[in-house]
C-alpha cells in the first residue's frame, strides 16, 4: 500500500513539472522582458533623469559617456550584470553607482535598456572594415591629422570611440558634409618679428598669448608680442572634398572601420560586489 502512494506521488510530482515547466520557463524569461507600459513609463522617467544626461535621452551616447544600446559589448552585459554597473558604478571613470535608487528601480531600469536594446540591435556594416582602415590610414590620409586605435596624427579628435556615440549615416555625413561636423578647427598661421612661421590649430589663447598644436603634435607657446602677424583660415582643417575624392563604396569602408573600431572597444564592467539572486 505504501509503495503504491509512493509511487504514485512520484508519478504526480513529476506529472506537475512537467506540467508547470514551460510555465516557469516564461515567467523566469518575462522577469528581462519590457515591463508593464505602467512600469516601462516609470522606468523611462528614471533614465530621462539620472541617465540621460550623460548617456543622451536615447542611450546612443554623448561626448560625457559611451552609446550603451547598439554597442555589441554592452549589449552583451547580462541583466545581473547591467544591474550591478548602475548600483555600483564603474570605478575611476564618470560612472556613479545609483544605489540609493533602490533595487526595485533599478530592476526596472535594466528591464527597460534592455527594451532598447533589443528595439536597436546593431545594424550590419554597411562596408569592408578591413579595406576601411587601409583607407583611413593610406589613400584617404585620415591619419594625418585623426588618430585611430593608438595610431594617426594628433591635430584633429581622436576617433577610436567615435563610432559608439555617432550612427553610420551621421559618420557619414560628418565625412562629405563640413556643415554636419562637430566642431570646425580652422588652420592658424603665426609668423613672428623674426620671420619664423607656425601653422597649427588654436589649443589656447589669451590678450598676451598664443598657443599652436601643429600637425606633428608639437605645440607652440607664443607671445603676441613678438608675432607680427596671426593669420587665421576660415574653413576647417579637414578637406571638404571627400564626396568626390572617396566613391560610396570607400566611403562605407571608412565608416565600416570605425563602428568596427568602437564596437570592439573595451566597454566598463562592474568590478563592485556582485548580487545575488538571494538579495534581489
Amino acid at each position: 500500500m505504501i509503495s503504491r502512494l509512493v509511487g504514485k506521488s512520484v508519478w504526480t510530482a513529476g506529472w506537475l513539472i512537467f506540467f508547470f515547466l514551460p510555465l516557469l520557463s516564461n515567467a523566469q524569461q518575462h522577469v528581462h522582458s519590457p515591463a508593464h507600459p505602467a512600469q516601462r513609463q516609470a522606468a523611462k522617467q528614471i533614465f530621462a533623469t539620472t541617465c540621460a544626461a550623460c548617456h543622451g535621452l536615447d542611450g546612443m551616447g554623448s561626448e560625457r559617456a559611451p552609446n550603451i544600446i547598439t554597442n555589441p559589448v554592452v549589449q552583451k552585459l547580462s541583466p545581473k550584470e547591467t544591474f550591478a554597473v548602475i548600483s555600483g558604478g564603474v570605478p575611476e571613470t564618470g560612472m556613479p553607482g545609483f544605489e540609493r535608487l533602490g533595487k526595485p528601480a533599478i530592476t526596472e531600469l535594466v528591464a527597460y535598456i534592455k527594451g532598447l536594446q533589443g528595439e536597436n540591435q546593431s545594424a550590419p556594416l554597411p562596408g569592408n572594415a578591413k579595406s576601411g582602415e587601409e583607407l583611413f590610414f593610406g589613400s584617404a590620409q585620415c591619419s594625418n591629422c585623426h588618430m585611430a586605435a593608438g595610431r594617426g596624427g594628433f591635430i584633429a579628435p581622436d576617433l577610436s570611440t567615435y563610432g559608439q556615440t555617432h550612427a553610420a549615416e551621421q559618420i557619414k555625413s560628418a565625412i562629405v558634409n563640413p556643415s554636419a561636423r562637430n566642431s570646425i578647427r580652422p588652420l592658424v598661421t603665426a609668423t613672428s618679428a623674426t620671420g619664423e612661421s607656425y601653422q597649427g590649430i588654436i589649443r589656447n589663447e589669451d590678450n598676451f598669448s598664443l598657443q599652436l598644436q601643429s600637425e606633428d603634435g608639437a605645440f607652440h607657446f607664443l607671445s603676441k608680442a613678438d608675432l607680427k602677424t596671426i593669420e587665421r583660415g576660415q574653413k576647417s582643417i579637414m578637406p571638404s572634398d571627400y564626396s568626390s575624392r572617396l566613391n560610396p563604396a570607400q566611403l562605407n569602408d571608412i565608416v565600416s572601420y570605425l563602428l568596427n573600431l568602437a564596437n570592439t572597444s573595451s566597454a566598463p564592467r562592474a568590478e563592485t560586489r556582485r548580487h545575488s539572486e538571494d538579495d534581489e
